[in-house]
Formats: structure tokens, sequence, C-alpha cells
């Protein structure tokens, strides 16, 4: 098989997952739910791609399917502002302030970390060689 090819189907199979978990948290919590989509995929996000860096031994259609696939899936933008514009159009605008600039805020926060702990655990399992 292709390596474009075992890219195509690894962001195809993990995309599904990341939809159908983005979904469950949003029946679950509604927009709350987006937020911690985002604010997670944020941080996962910084996770694989630094870990990927140090750590240059995982294989490439692992680290497309979970980053661009799963994560690209579990999080979207569209989501963001849709329930932004929700809260306004409800007449909320200190509840769109807050979801607005916390998701902002929180996703930066948590890829700053996820930036970190991917940096750390991958020098370290490259160091463990």
């Amino acid at each position: 098989m292709s390596d474009k090819l075992k890219n195509y189907l690894s962001v195809g199979i993990f995309a599904f997952f990341g939809g159908a978990l983005r979904c469950y948290l949003g029946t679950l919590w509604q927009s709350s739910g987006d937020m911690v989509a985002n604010v997670t995929g944020c941080f996962l996000l910084a996770f694989l791609t630094y870990f990927y860096l140090q750590f240059r031994e995982g294989k490439d259609w692992l680290n497309t399917g979970l980053s661009t696939g799963f994560v690209g899936s579990f999080t979207t933008f569209s989501s963001f502002n849709l329930d932004t514009l929700k809260y306004l159009q409800a007449g909320d605008g200190k509840s769109a302030f807050l979801f607005f600039f916390g998701s902002i805020v929180l996703g930066l926060l948590f890829a700053v970390i996820g930036m970190w702990l991917g940096n750390l655990a991958g020098m370290k399992l490259a160091g463990d060689k």
C-alpha cells in the first residue's frame, strides 16, 4: 500500500472517531461541549506536533491521522463561531464574550501546555533509546 493511501485512510478513520466524540460532547453539554472539544483539541494538536518533532520515530500515517483526521474533525472553527453568534442573537452578550475570549485564552494556554509536554515526552523517549 502506498504511503499516500495510508495517509488518506488514516485521516478518514481517525476523522470518524474525532467527529463522533465531538458530537457526543455536544449532546452532553451543548456549547460547553464545543468549548471543551476546542480547548482539548488545542492541547492535543500542540502535544502531537511537538512530540513528533522530538521523537521522529512515529509513523507518518499515524501522525497525519491523529492530527489532521482526529483533531481536525474533533475541533471546528465553525461551531465556535456559531455558538458565539447564538449567544449574541439571544441577547446574551456576557456569555458571548466569555465563550469567545474564554475559548481563545484557554485554547492558547492548553496549546502551550501541550507544546511543553510534547517536547518533554518526545525528548524523554528519544533519550531512552
